[in-house]
């Protein structure tokens, strides 16, 4: 049996989610729910970031704990997805008891197989608040547009630099100037994988978006780095090696290896084995979903982690890396206070509205731009005005009519024909990743089975031809049933209320008809209209 690991990037729990991660991780969901409809063994995962210097920062702020401040957004992102209906078989955090033991796991395990080593370096020091400082922790000009900015990027040129190429340079919490002092870390032999990562983009790239192809390149073409894994924290996970009692696993390490930590977790809890779910056969295709400032992650460096752990575990085949959703033209951003938030839209709107829209404008090769109103008027038209009218009335009419008996008929062949070859279209584009243009194929859908409805007028043929009714009635249902199925992935919500009205069985990806002897008790309605003056 076909396998399939879907992870969805581990949104930082520091603040409210935003459309953008919205856009970015939908897809994931999309490509699960596809996948067990195709009987594929599936399991998707994904978290919340909990540690770092920006959760110590805020906690340090607010005079509270860093697990206040990270578990407070856990709770709030938990409950955003389920409003959203993610089907995650994992959905956990980077705080867990188990996920800290098996990061440490891997770090021993890289260690064993040499790809850690010590390095004394000099560090920016704060002697007032006593402890050394990273990057985000620095203050000082920036060495590009000699801008008073952070030590990591520039907020005004958005240039990136270490903050040791900063000048007048101060800790961020007590404004007092800095020293210098020699530390010692644990270094990952990243460049020890140049040509490795080099060959595996070349043979996987053909599945990767064109936005990853080329950041990856550029990042190559740069050299490899070698990359501290430790950090000078009180909060995260604590480095299982002598002579680090005192400083944390960092953040990038740690946090990336989430997928797999978050994967064995499932496989225990329901008796598989890991190693053998993980394993590079060519049975196992491996999603990771993000937006596109996560993508050296996902193609450089968790990929050289994995070999460093093992050779025989599967590297991500297919890279679903989004653009980004803009506001007024410009990138959605914690920061800067610029989004609409999750939580805003799982509260006012139906799921259906939301997944449905964020799929059919998603940020596969451009950057968007997110409207509420354009959201609301795209649900209207084509889910209320499109899909559910086209089964209203229908159904309407047959239990207004016929007391819900369903006449005998013969699905036109032209029909059965276009709505059977959907399964392997709409399929393809699916598991290629073209989540957007299989949203956009719904539409079609949506549009010919409305067509077909108007150029046949079953409500004439109901009067003057019993027999052409009958087959105009059996076309409609088949075209409903299996938009039942073509549209679950993406609109779970509509399609089940319409599966359980046509008693149909369980979704599954291939063409299915009503049982015989249907007689509707009821029709409900699919979507109700959202007025567009409560957008």
């Amino acid at each position: 049996m076909k396998r399939v690991l879907i992870g969805t990037a581990w949104p930082y729990a520091n603040n409210l989610l935003h459309v953008g991660h919205l856009a970015a991780l939908l897809p994931g969901d999309v490509l699960a729910r596809y996948s067990r409809m195709k009987g594929y063994e599936t399991i998707m995962v994904s978290g919340s970031d909990m540690h770092g210097t920006p959760i110590t920062e805020r906690a340090r702020k607010e005079g509270v704990s860093p697990a206040s401040i990270a578990g407070r957004y856990h709770e709030e992102f938990v409950d955003n997805f389920k409003k959203l209906l993610f089907s995650f078989d994992l959905y956990t955090h980077t705080d867990t008891d188990f996920h800290k033991k098996e990061v440490q796991a891997f770090l021993r395990k890289i260690n064993e197989n040499g790809y850690l080593y010590e390095t004394f370096e000099p560090q920016d020091y704060c002697e007032t608040c006593g402890r050394f400082l990273s990057d985000r922790e620095i203050e000082g000009k920036c060495p590009v547009c000699g801008k008073v900015t952070r030590g990591d990027q520039c907020e005004f040129c958005m240039a990136s630099f270490d903050a040791d190429k900063m000048t007048d340079k101060v800790c961020r919490t007590c404004k007092k100037p800095t020293a210098t002092r020699v530390n010692k870390h644990l270094m990952f032999r990243l460049s020890a994988f140049q040509q490795k990562i080099e060959d595996f983009a070349a043979e996987n790239g053909q599945h990767w978006r064109w936005n990853a192809v080329n950041e990856t390149k550029k990042y190559l073409e740069q050299g490899l780095p070698d990359r501290a894994v430790t950090r000078d924290l009180d909060w995260g996970i604590e480095v299982p090696l002598p002579g680090y009692e005192n400083k944390r696993v960092y953040v990038w390490f740690e946090a990336v290896l989430g997928y797999l930590t978050a994967c064995k977790k499932v496989c225990e809890d329901h008796g598989r084995d890991f190693e053998a779910f993980m394993k590079a056969d060519g049975d196992l295709a491996a999603y990771y979903v993000h937006g596109k400032d996560n993508i050296p992650f996902h193609t450089v460096i968790y990929p050289a982690l994995q070999m460093a752990i093992d050779s025989a575990m599967q590297l991500p085949t297919h890279i679903i890396s989004s653009e980004y959703v803009n506001m007024n033209d410009e990138k959605m951003s914690k920061s800067k206070g610029n989004l609409i938030s999750v939580h805003e839209l799982a509260e006012q709107y139906p799921a259906d509205a939301v997944r449905f829209y964020t799929m059919l404008f998603n940020p596969e090769r451009r950057d968007v731009n997110f409207s509420i109103a354009e959201m609301v008027q795209t649900y209207n038209k084509f889910l209320c005005g499109g899909f559910g009218n086209f089964v209203n009335r229908n159904l309407s009419f047959l239990v207004k009519k016929f007391g819900g008996v369903i006449p005998k008929g013969q699905v036109e062949p032209a029909v059965k024909a276009y709505v059977d070859g959907l399964y392997e279209s709409l399929g393809a584009k699916i598991e290629g990743g073209e989540l957007r243009d299989a949203t956009e194929t719904m539409v079609e859908v949506i549009q010919y089975a409305n067509k077909y409805y108007d150029d046949a007028k079953p409500w004439v043929a109901a009067k003057e031809d019993a027999a052409r009714f009958g087959d105009i009635t059996a076309t409609c249902l088949y075209l409903m049933a299996n938009m039942a199925n073509l549209f679950a992935p993406v609109i779970p919500v509509g399609t089940e209320v319409l599966r359980d009205m046509l008693r149909l069985p369980k979704a599954v990806w291939e063409p299915i008809a009503p049982p015989d002897g249907l007689v509707l008790t009821e029709a409900k309605i699919l979507y109700t209209r959202i007025e567009e003056s409560a957008s």
